[in-house]
């Protein structure tokens, strides 16, 4: 009993002393930013002889009408498309829904200020039956100067500034511009590759395997995650679906941003661009009807986008620690649930840290970047001389550290923690109207995705099957398992043809 006791108090003291050093720290994580964001205002002048927008000091303005060559288009004050002019190329169109656009690029509150609005509130601040009283008599006074505001501002739309001023260059006449690299990103031939090819269309880059002395008769698309590229199959799954003498046609690509495919520095990266680059790269030029997807972690939500919009052409679905967090009925800000949930600012564990830097903070997830990126053949050279030029290390640092801070920064937030409460209504889709077999897995020592997202995606799709991998993570649920791994994908592959 004594030991019981012991155990628990131990348990809470971490708990609070984690609590409070994770305050201090992210409070002097702030305060870094934003010495950053002017540092990098002077860098950026100086190397590139312009200023360039960043979101923490762009103000919201209101805009009522055509803006240059941007025309936003309003219903009652809430923003619903921008058409851009003139005709995009960019996978052939012509409309940017804003609602693509996640406010967690621009609405991040710092650590203080959050924690003395919510947090204190919630946790700490315990209040009397009077007070109780006169905060319902203020709250109704704060909604009655909330309606008065929007009365005043109803036929406005209000739009980050930033996004203005990014989108202004996506208009350009050639979206892929060749001078991509920015001063702060790698320009070696392996980052910039996509520039100098003779391909005008500039297509993701995909890996593709072909079964030898056998017709392929079915099509796999295996999508990678976050900061990750297609080497996570091709070294690991496609040499193993080979040996046994695969008749699938595979396909891995590098998602746009990431590994060799275009990493163009005036994209916004939301999750409509990566679909469109996905289906106009492998499923429309290598002409797939029908086919089954492989995706880990965020390629999850890229694979349940592409099963929303292909429904009848999926066989199946198979998916890694996919990246569900239901955001609960009435929340207000679904994608800052969702971003607090992917971050929550916590100094331990270390993913924690690591995930919260680069989601809440632009300039040091940039100064990361700077260090790690920009520098990555310096790493590479480092770990091979350390591990002996061990494959699996290498191939693992390049998927890492293989893209643009801008690449990052807008997938992060347009896609993982912008997508809110739009998974919902992919997985609803996904249960309703496709027959496709569903199967889930996940490592049990998952420390970035927690095990509850893929129990979360089973109970939305009650005939999903969740595997979990014993003594895996993230990463290892594949890596150093990709034989049997290979095996599970046949399986799957064999019961779910039509």
């Amino acid at each position: 009993m004594a030991v019981m006791m012991t155990r628990r108090a131990a348990t809470v003291a971490g708990i609070w002393l984690n609590e409070a050093v994770s305050f201090l720290v992210f409070c002097l994580l702030d305060i870094l930013d934003s010495l950053l964001c002017l540092v990098y205002k002077v860098a950026d002048y100086v190397f590139e002889a312009e200023w360039k927008p960043c979101y923490c000091l762009s103000a919201k303005e209101p805009i009522t009408a055509t803006r240059g060559k941007i025309l936003l288009s309003h219903d009652n004050g809430v923003s619903t498309i921008l058409t851009l002019s003139p005709l995009q190329e960019l996978s052939g169109r012509s409309k940017i829904e804003l609602e693509d656009i996640s406010e967690t690029l621009y609405t991040r509150p710092s650590l203080l200020s959050d924690l003395s609005v919510t947090e204190l509130n919630k946790r700490f601040v315990k209040v009397s039956r009077s007070d109780s009283e006169c905060s319902h008599h203020h709250h109704e006074k704060t909604l009655t100067k909330n309606k008065r505001k929007k009365k005043i501002t109803k036929s406005s739309l209000t739009v980050n500034f930033t996004v203005v001023e990014m989108l202004r260059e996506k208009i350009r006449p050639q979206n892929f511009r060749h001078d991509v690299s920015r001063w702060s990103d790698c320009d070696c031939g392996f980052c910039t590759s996509w520039a100098s090819t003779s391909d005008k269309d500039h297509s993701l880059f995909v890996k593709t395997q072909i079964p030898k002395g056998v017709t392929a008769k079915e099509d796999v698309l295996f999508i990678h995650g976050f900061i990750s590229s297609s080497a996570f199959w091709t070294e690991t799954v496609f040499p193993s679906l080979s040996a046994c003498s695969s008749a699938y046609r595979l396909f891995a690509v590098d998602l746009l941003g990431f590994g060799k495919s275009p990493k163009p520095a005036d994209s916004l990266y939301t999750l409509r661009e990566h679909v469109e680059m996905i289906e106009k790269s492998v499923l429309h030029k290598h002409n797939v009807k029908s086919f089954h997807i492989v995706a880990h972690s965020l390629g999850c939500i890229l694979a349940l986008d592409l099963a929303a919009r292909h429904g009848g052409l999926i066989k199946s679905l198979t998916l890694l620690a996919p990246p569900y967090y239901p955001v609960p009925v009435g929340e207000k800000k679904p994608r800052q649930y969702v971003m607090k949930k992917v971050a929550p600012r916590k100094v331990w564990p270390p993913i924690a840290l690591g995930a919260s830097m680069a989601a809440w903070y632009e300039h040091i997830s940039r100064t990361i970047c700077l260090l790690i990126c920009k520098h990555h053949r310096l790493w590479q050279f480092l770990a091979k001389l350390l591990t002996r030029n061990n494959r699996t290390v290498n191939f693992l640092i390049e998927g890492f550290m293989c893209h643009t801070h801008n690449a990052a920064w807008h997938t992060l937030h347009n896609i993982i923690c912008g997508t809110g409460s739009k998974l919902d209504m992919y997985l609803d889709v996904v249960r309703d109207k496709l027959k496709c077999s569903v199967t889930i897995f996940h490592g049990e020592n998952d420390e970035l995705i927690p095990i509850e997202c893929s129990y979360n995606v089973k109970q939305r799709i009650p005939r999903a099957r969740v595997k979990v991998i014993e003594k895996k993570d993230h990463i290892t649920m594949v890596v150093g398992r990709q034989d049997e791994f290979a095996r599970e994908l046949q399986e799957i592959w064999k019961t779910s043809s039509f």
